[in-house]
């Protein structure tokens, strides 16, 4: 018997990483318990309020304290903090017998084998038949855990190791026992990727499983290797970041965040379990061991490696234990790569390199390499997992065999082994058969070699990969700033390819000419894009250089076609489908408000954030979001019209920006109608099924209305607000000028209360007002600082 359908769940342990695991199911809409142990002994303060130790309130005080932390938690791990309420809290002695109610039990407590035994067998006796239960043990090993249970027990058991924070990583390791059940492993692995929204990568029962126990390693050689030559912490972290493709908090930085003290627990791991050098590279150094003493674990106790002394960054000195003015590294090789376009031409420019960054970064990836070898089919079945490992769990650009094709597999296996390196055998069989690579391309098709020869890499059905798609022939029409693809079943895909994804006149025509080959040939449109963001909003470059060089005109050109193309989305004959993500800000916002549906990315930050560089919303965001707050309002029921036109007012004048999906939900730029997609890589399929789902329905684009507006009475009526902030010294002059302009644009110019206006007429006072401020000097000086710097000037 196995659940068809986790409904609900329990985690038992309410640590940062239990109680992460439990907003990251609330997030998804799955309620659970959140169960600690109970404590052995009262504060004084508990003492003092005539509490005892059989009272609730201190029977769950761990699992409650939890949930008043995740509310405060920086990142934050709840999507909404309505989520809260979907979390249960007790106790591992008085609730649990609850178990019997859940689909799915994971354990997170304490990293101790015979804690967790113990937690299992009390699991054992009040578990239903067929409810799935699982460790997110770091490393210790899942068949040892399942030891002493019973058949049925042990066929739903597994690991399920998340990473920290969970709502935020991608990795999850699921890692089965000999005895779990078939269809139990491929059960957590769909439900994993689809509910969940995680990468799934099947790991081997070994310890640190895949990505901890490789991630742990190029850490430690990293350590190593700074010790011997002689370089600092903050010179290693500025060529160990997004120069090589890893995360901005690169080497020592990482470690701060993770913390020293869990960082040497995993290391402790993976050393009381391997022989010989394997064993010596996991040994961690004294003076890590001395950091730990001295509590300078890093972030949470306010220093680690680096410590923050005013405005400066400090960096601690491992044989003097002393802190000293952060360094970089300054190479000719890291001024070289940054200049190269590709990841292979950067690695090879920095890793055959003869100066200080070129050397270290050889002796730190060769090494790793090497070791990920020799650890296929050990940890995981294929060199494709541990790739996708380290991908998800540590943020790296590339995995490590995808690096090694990217630097050459030759060139680089006769460097090591002249160095004294051991190459895996595989490897060097590998080259002699002829295989230059460890991937491979073949008509738009991945292949990776296993096993003696090319294997098509798995891929998930409801991943759209646009760059295969591209390969493949499919793109019917491209200019410099997007392109229109066919994504197959009669959609075709607006891509956005310019930097930054910027909108621009290229866009607009793009826009235009998806929306009329879609009317005339295919059921529907998606606008979508697989870069970093969305989009960030409109081309400011752009816009700044023609109001500089007084072509007004241009841009009162480009922001009225910007208009035009975005009502063109929204009464489009066939469907429409907007599937932002990430940064999907201003402009970007404005391309999605007027689409038939919108399936965000759960991680979606959406705002109309003009007036941050001294604008408002030019391309028909102020009249959508006021529309859609409109129109959330009952039918035939009488509302405050004047309510409206403030919230609008008030989410555009201050930039208001949504910090998920659910959250934009909330904030109107999402309906509840709108999608939302929990796993990212299923962004684009989700949208196409809702294009498709809305065609199918018979879909009519929508009837035009003429929208009520607040008027002149309202227009004073938000500026009142806007006045005492700025008389109070809230903001400036020039904010208030702003301000000013977008009361006029949300009520609608001086009509009486209540008039009904239409859309173009709301439109026109939106440009009006969009470009008086775009000439004036204040507003070019935010333009140009935003631009220069990357944040708002308030002036």
């Amino acid at each position: 018997m196995v659940v068809q359908h986790i409904q609900k769940a329990a985690v038992l342990g309410s640590g940062v990483m239990g109680s992460g695991i439990a907003a990251h199911l609330a997030n998804i809409g799955i309620p659970s318990l959140l169960l600690d142990i109970v404590p052995r002994g009262l504060t004084k303060e508990e003492e003092s309020k005539g509490l005892t130790l059989n009272d609730t309130e201190i029977r769950n005080k761990f699992a409650a304290g939890a949930l008043k932390k995740l509310l405060k938690q920086k990142p934050a791990p709840l999507t909404s903090k309505k989520n809260v309420q979907l979390i249960t809290v007790g106790n591992l002695e008085d609730d649990v017998e609850k178990l019997k109610d859940v689909d799915w039990i994971i354990e997170v407590v304490v990293e101790n084998l015979d804690v967790k035994k113990q937690v299992f067998e009390k699991v054992e006796k009040h578990r239903k038949p067929g409810s799935i239960v699982s460790s997110n043990t770091s490393g210790i090993s899942i068949e040892e855990m399942a030891a002493g249970r019973s058949e049925e027990f042990r066929r739903h058991f597994l690991g399920t190791h998340f990473f920290n924070p969970p709502r935020y990583l991608k990795l999850l390791e699921v890692i089965p026992t000999k005895d779990t059940a078939p269809e139990v492993l491929n059960y957590m692995k769909a439900f994993g990727e689809d509910v969940l929204g995680k990468g799934v990568v099947l790991a081997k029962d070994t310890p640190n499983f895949i990505a901890n126990r490789i991630g742990t390693y190029g850490l430690l050689k990293t350590v190593q290797e700074m010790l011997a030559s002689g370089l600092s912490a903050g010179e290693v972290d500025s060529i160990t970041g997004p120069l090589i493709g890893r995360p901005k908090s690169a080497t020592f930085r990482t470690l701060d965040v993770v913390g020293l003290d869990t960082f040497i627990h995993v290391a402790n791991n993976v050393y009381e379990q391997v022989e010989g050098e394997e064993k010596r590279v996991f040994a961690v150094p004294d003076f890590m061991k001395n950091m730990r003493d001295n509590g300078w674990i890093g972030a949470k106790s306010g220093q680690g490696f680096f410590k923050k002394e005013g405005k400066s960054i400090l960096e601690l000195n491992p044989e003097t234990m002393e802190y000293s003015e952060r360094k970089k590294l300054k190479a000719a090789s890291v001024e070289m790569a940054k200049q190269q376009k590709g990841n292979s031409a950067k690695w090879k420019t920095l890793v055959y390199a003869d100066d200080k960054a070129g050397v270290f970064l050889w002796k730190i990836l060769a090494p790793v390499l090497a070791y990920s070898a020799e650890l296929t089919g050990v940890i995981a079945d294929d060199i494709v997992a541990i790739d996708q490992a380290m991908k998800w769990g540590f943020g790296w650009e590339q995995g490590p065999f995808e690096v090694w094709d990217s630097i050459g597999l030759e060139q680089s296996v006769q460097k090591m082994e002249a160095e004294g390196l051991t190459v895996p055998i595989w490897v060097k069989e590998m080259i002699a058969n002829g295989s230059a690579s460890f991937y491979k391309e073949e008509n738009g098709e991945t292949y990776f070699y296993h096993n003696s020869e090319y294997e098509r890499v798995p891929v998930n059905e409801k991943t759209i990969d646009l760059k295969k798609l591209k390969k493949q022939g499919k793109v019917l029409k491209k200019n410099s700033g997007a392109s229109l693809i066919d994504v197959g079943d009669g959609v075709v895909l607006l891509e956005f390819h310019s930097p930054n994804n910027a909108i621009g006149m290229d866009i607009v025509q793009m826009l235009n000419y998806a929306v009329e080959e879609t009317e005339k040939n295919y059921k529907g449109l998606v606008i979508g894009n697989e870069g970093k963001n969305f989009c960030v909003g409109a081309n400011l470059a752009m816009i700044l250089m023609e109001v500089q060089d007084d072509n007004l005109w241009e841009v009162d050109m480009v922001v009225k076609g910007f208009q035009q193309a975005m009502m063109k989305v929204k009464y489009s004959s066939k469907p429409v489908v907007a599937a932002p993500f990430s940064m999907t800000l201003g402009g970007g916002t404005e391309v999605c408000l007027p689409a038939a549906h919108i399936q965000a990315s759960s991680e979606t930050y959406m705002g109309l954030v003009e007036a941050g560089v001294g604008l408002i919303p030019g391309g028909g965001g102020n009249k959508e979001l006021y529309i859609r707050h409109l129109e959330r309002m009952a039918n035939g029921v009488q509302f405050d019209l004047q309510a409206v036109a403030n919230t609008v007012f008030e989410t555009i004048a201050t930039a208001k920006t949504s910090t998920s999906a659910a959250e934009a939900r909330e904030n109107n730029f999402l309906s509840q109608a709108d999608g939302i997609s929990v796993n990212g890589d299923h962004l684009l399929y989700d949208a196409k099924q809702a294009a498709l789902h809305l065609y199918e329905r018979g879909y009519r684009a929508p009837k035009r209305k003429k929208v009520p507006v607040v008027g002149e009475t309202g227009y004073a009526t938000l500026l009142l607000g806007a006045r005492a902030m700025l008389k109070s010294g809230f903001i400036s002059e020039h904010d208030f000028n702003i301000a000013s302009k977008l009361a006029y644009v949300i009520a609608g110019g001086k009509l009486p209360f209540g008039t009904e206006v239409d859309e173009d007429y709301l439109l026109d006072l939106e440009r009006e007002a969009f470009l008086s401020l775009i000439a004036e000097p204040k507003s070019q000086q935010r333009m140009q600082h935003m631009l220069v710097k990357g944040k708002p000037l308030r002036n």
